[in-house]
């Protein structure tokens, strides 16, 4: 096939050809003075299982041939015996080794790291022994790095350097997958310089970015039917700028960088590379352009010297749409209008980017013209139906069952998926209801169980609730081999609910169960090797593994609408092109922090320096630009911040914008406006048609449908906020309780108020109680039954701590003032005359020695000041009328000396309800005048009509339709029938 040669054979294909496409058309060339069965003995290496199905894709295109053995580059030498290379150890087993020793390293110092890092810095370490393996770095080399200059950080980096180095000293004997791969390679390249292969050798598509696949490199292109075939390689650069590639610390991060290396390896220089096919880029003048783009930072200044030859920059542009959107949404609703043209054209596109927040939002946008993408990363596991129930399971081992996480659970479609799942949701439905309005936050078993015989619910539904559900923390240490049966056992049994004795339900279906199934297999066939592990760490390091796994179903999507990562657009080929996410942390994305070794200390140390991901994207970059048909795109403002562009997009504007002469600037117009056309068109789609703001309502409901009862709190909201009462009594509507009781004002104030009435009837009893230390004992006390969140407790411990001193000492004055004779005294009042009755409950009614009663309401809150009370806040003026009116039960009507709040905030403080100037008889006068005004017809409830502030939330604000219109708008009446 390859006539013999001095040098090593190295080809290239220009970046934008279709590189399997291309390859296969120029092994076709080649072979066709050759004898049918010669193609058959041609053995070509790719580096992906895509890129080896492409290539059998375009063979079974024809014409017919035999086709050539196609191996991966993991595959390579798998065929020679060689018997004393044990196996490699199972990736996960060996992170699994690590954790064990990870983890009591932590137990010693645990303020290396957080043990909620556990699984991450296990593989982080394991990833760096893979690269020192790979790139055949010992760890000798790493002790012996020059760290003089560097922190404390080193040191705590080489505790763990002292746990992977008892492993890398063994691995000849327990080889991880990259070191029993080099070692393949090794005795490989030995193998064939005693004796080559003589058929053709053809490693195809690699870059050489790892040191394995470098040395297997170097092995096939000194075969003597050997060749190496380089993709995106730029025929545009010259040789001055090859030899700027040379340092790996200023040019590690250039798309041709690999290439160098490679060629420098075999004592090739560029001009030693030669074209595959005569095959040409799409569009070679936009080639020249890009090449000079991307030049290395430290020969940029050539822009200057070279930029004036270029020419055809508008053919160069053409076909290249730059769209800059203000926003991600926006970015990706343009992406997917585009792709739905094409979807109507019968155009191959392909959306590239590393981004999956944007593939998302691109797949969610499309999904309005039911186009599915083929999306070749697919969802990953831990975000399937299987994953996210597994997770919820796990999670009841290590933390209390709550209302939030019970329900969450037995929602799940995955629940109760044997048989009877109808019933079963109509269970969950009333015991959401149940949950909600009794404002339990963590469900016993008991609780679960007295509910379940209250209604009708069926006895081995309510016994599979209790004894599936409750009581499964097993904080302590256990055996991972225990942890994981255990946690399946349990989610089987959730699975299939409580009707059937066996099966699984539906959580080992379809491809999201069956990738689940492969992902445990893993982890029973490794768990011997985890050691015990606690509830917390286990949910943690089974998460983490789940992420692994990916779900993807390639029947669903759309043939010709493709989303790919970088990795795949390498191999494969589309009409369409767009590079999406074009902004600097996107792509390229930012370097990842390494926490073992800073930059110098891995290239001393010849290991990969962080900018070689980056140049790995340059390169995905300049091969995908090449396209026929490109669009380039990103957002200027992402989650409400600016974004910087991409530097190849900077360099690329900035170069044509300084080309005046040769119609840069109206090229990049040109590529500008072409976007905005796109940018227009997805505004235009989304825009609605105007709708009239809703005015602020007031309506008037028939008076036999306005509220003939309100309570003395309620009074308050008919002043300040009508449209509440209106939306509670009249429409009857209610705001939902919430899922999960929370330590909310709401419940401090019931819990303060329970503290002290409880001290307050003891001090009663005995006047010795009244002390400070009985007062904290009782909130001790009360709290433990009440609050089960420890910081709340805490935190109301520490306030009635604070207002203690404070209350006795007022406590003692009003002991000696009078006797409580009444706690949460109820009341009720009629209004005979308009069919009314006033409802209310003092916290707390003293008989003074004159006879006369006081009354006193606790805040635990600021209370309300006395002008407030004049007008707005009449709950304690109210109830001194009350109680003057006989209105409250078992307790003689009498004159009310006073009606007093006592602040239980911070600065506790008493005020007084303003009785002098406002007397009990002007009190209900005016009362009986507000209720009257309101029974009448002509009265509407205007929404919000007083509040204190503009910011105040009333629960009926949506109901209202408040914020389409305000405060200072004049109320629209609508008489209701």
């Amino acid at each position: 096939m390859f006539k013999p040669a001095i040098k090593p054979r190295v080809y290239g294909i220009a970046p934008g050809i279709d590189f399997p496409q291309a390859l296969w058309n120029g092994l076709r060339t080649r072979m066709d003075d050759q004898s049918p069965e010669a193609m058959a003995q041609v053995q070509i290496i790719v580096n992906t299982q895509r890129m080896a199905r492409r290539m059998r894709m375009i063979a079974d295109a024809g014409p017919a041939t035999l086709m050539p053995r196609i191996d991966l580059l993991s595959h390579v030498g798998k065929t020679l015996a060689h018997k004393e290379i044990p196996a490699a150890v199972n990736p996960l087993r060996r992170r699994f080794e690590l954790i064990q020793l990870i983890s009591r390293l932590l137990e010693q110092q645990p303020d290396l790291a957080p043990r909620a890092s556990l699984y991450d810095l296990a593989d982080s370490l394991a990833g760096l022994m893979d690269e020192m393996s790979g790139e055949g770095v010992s760890p000798d080399t790493i002790e012996a790095l020059d760290v003089s200059d560097q922190s404390g950080h080193w040191e705590r980096a080489q505790a763990f350097f002292g746990i992977a180095r008892s492993f890398l000293e063994t691995v000849d004997q327990a080889p991880d997958s990259e070191t029993r791969q080099r070692m393949v390679i090794q005795r490989l390249s030995e193998e064939w310089q005693h004796n080559p292969p003589q058929h053709p050798v053809i490693l195809a598509g690699s870059t050489g970015s790892r040191g394995t696949t470098m040395l297997l490199m170097q092995a096939v292109a000194k075969l003597p039917q050997g060749a190496l075939i380089l993709p995106g390689f730029d025929f545009d650069t010259p040789k001055s700028v090859w030899s700027a590639l040379s340092d790996a610390l200023t040019a590690e991060d250039h798309p041709q960088y690999r290439f160098q290396k490679i060629l420098s390896e075999l004592d090739l220089t560029s001009d030693d590379v030669a074209e595959w096919t005569a095959e040409t880029a799409p569009c070679p003048a936009r080639n020249t352009l890009i090449s000079l783009a991307l030049r290395p930072a430290p020969v940029t200044d050539q822009w200057r010297r070279e930029g004036p030859n270029l020419s055809n920059l508008d053919q160069a542009t053409q076909d290249v749409t730059l769209l800059e959107a203000p926003s991600m949404r926006e970015e990706a609703l343009a992406i997917a209008m585009r792709l739905r043209q094409a979807a109507e054209d019968g155009q191959t596109a392909a959306l590239i980017t590393p981004d999956r927040m944007l593939t998302r939002q691109v797949t969610a946008a499309l999904d309005r013209w039911d186009i599915l993408p083929d999306d070749s990363a697919g969802t990953p596991l831990q975000l399937s139906p299987p994953g996210r129930f597994l997770r919820h399971v796990a999670a009841l081992y290590f933390r209390p069952l709550t209302s939030e996480s019970l329900l969450t659970l037995l929602k799940h479609p995955l629940t109760h998926s044997g048989t009877d799942r109808n019933h079963h949701l109509r269970f969950t439905r009333e015991l959401e209801l149940y949950l909600r309005r009794k404002g339990i936050t963590f469900p016993e078993p008991d609780i679960l169980s007295a509910w379940s015989k209250t209604i009708d619910v069926a006895e081995a539904w309510g016994s599979w609730l209790t004894t599936t559900f409750c009581n499964q923390e097993q904080p302590s240490s256990l055996p991972f081999e225990t942890r994981l049966e255990t946690h399946l056992a349990l989610s089987e049994s959730i699975a299939r609910g409580s009707v059937d004795a066996d099966g699984t339900g539906g959580l080992w279906d379809e491809k999201a169960g069956r990738e689940a199934v492969r992902i445990i297999e893993n982890l029973r066939e490794n768990a011997p090797h985890a050691g015990e592990i606690s509830a917390a760490d286990y949910n943690d390091l089974f998460g983490a593994v789940l992420s692994q796994g990916e779900v993807r179903d390639r029947d669903a999507p759309h043939p010709n609408i493709l989303i790919w990562g970088t990795l795949e657009a390498r191999v494969q080929g589309a009409e369409l092109t767009i590079l999406g996410g074009l902004n600097e942390g996107s792509w390229p994305e930012n370097a990842k922090p390494d926490p073992w070794l800073n930059r110098k200390m891995r290239h001393d140390a010849g290991l990969l320096l962080p900018e070689r991901r980056i140049g790995l994207s340059a390169h995905d970059f300049q091969q995908a630009v090449g396209s026929k048909e490109v669009w380039l795109t990103r957002s200027i403002r992402s989650d409400d911040a600016e974004t910087v562009p991409s530097r190849w997009i900077n360099r690329l504007t900035n170069l044509l914008d300084g080309l005046p002469e040769q119609g840069g600037p109206m090229a990049l117009l040109g590529m500008r406006q072409r976007g905005q056309t796109w940018l227009d068109m997805s505004r235009a789609l989304e825009t609605v048609t105007t709708v009239p703001a809703a005015k602020r309502p007031s309506p008037k409901p028939p008076v036999a449908s306005r509220p003939s009862k309100l309570s003395v709190t309620e009074i308050k909201k008919l002043i300040r906020d009508p449209y509440a009462i209106y939306a509670r009594h009249t429409l009857r509507l209610r705001p939902m309780d919430p899922l999960m009781r929370t330590p909310d004002a709401l419940l401090r104030g019931i819990v303060i108020h329970e503290v002290l009435e409880e001290f307050i009837k003891d001090v009663s009893k005995d006047r010795n109680l009244l002390t400070r230390a009985h007062l904290v004992n009782i909130s001790e006390t009360i709290l433990a039954q009440n609050v089960p969140w420890a910081t709340a407790r805490s935190l109301w411990k520490a306030r009635i701590d604070r207002i203690s001193d404070q209350f006795v000492a007022d406590e003692n004055a009003r002991q000696n003032r009078g006797k409580p004779i009444g706690f949460e005294t109820s009341a009720k009042t009629d209004i005979p005359q308009l069919g009314f009755t006033l409802t209310g409950t003092a916290d707390r009614i003293d008989r003074t020695k004159t006879g006369d009663l006081v009354i006193y309401d606790y805040k635990t809150g600021s209370p309300p000041t006395p002008a407030e009370q004049r007008y707005f806040d009449k709950q304690l003026l109210l109830e001194a009328a009350m109680a003057e009116k006989d209105g409250f039960r078992d307790i003689d009507p009498a004159e009310v000396a006073e009606a007093i709040y006592i602040g239980l905030s911070n600065n506790p403080k008493t005020v007084a309800a303003p009785l002098i100037e406002m007397p009990t008889a002007q009190v209900w006068a005016e009362f009986e005048q507000l209720i009257t005004r309101y029974l009448d017809a002509d009265q509407g409830f205007t929404s919000r009509r007083a509040l204190r502030k503009d910011t105040d939330h009333s629960d009926y604000d949506q109901l209202a339709r408040f914020g389409e219109w305000d405060v200072t708008e004049e109320p629209t009446s609508e008489d209701l029938v």
